[in-house]
């Protein structure tokens, strides 16, 4: 039986900065999922029906209920978690112009 190890990120604390940045990162991966079944020949339709290709949550990230918006903010939160756990640095640089 499968058993899933993931890394304990429990103790990493996050700034307002990089919760900012989660959000933004949950918002793009709704963006990248659309578009990857938009290229599929995907649409919007109430039900998800894959013979069909129509699911609900083909609509701006805005519009999603706010469960899928949770499971994507989950995913990119756990993500930078882990980033910093391993002791990387997620440092904002100055744009130009």
């Amino acid at each position: 039986m499968y058993e899933p190890h993931v890394i304990d990120t429990s103790d990493v604390i996050v700034s307002s900065e990089i919760e900012n940045l989660a959000e933004l990162l949950a918002r793009n991966t709704h963006e990248v999922w659309s578009q990857g079944r938009i290229r599929d020949g995907w649409t919007y339709g109430e039900k998800r029906d894959d013979t069909a290709k129509t699911h609900p949550c083909l609509v701006p990230y805005d519009q999603l209920p706010e469960s899928e918006k949770e499971y994507d903010r989950n995913t990119s939160m756990e993500t930078l978690k882990v980033i910093l756990k391993l002791g990387f640095k997620i440092e904002k640089k100055e744009l130009e112009g």
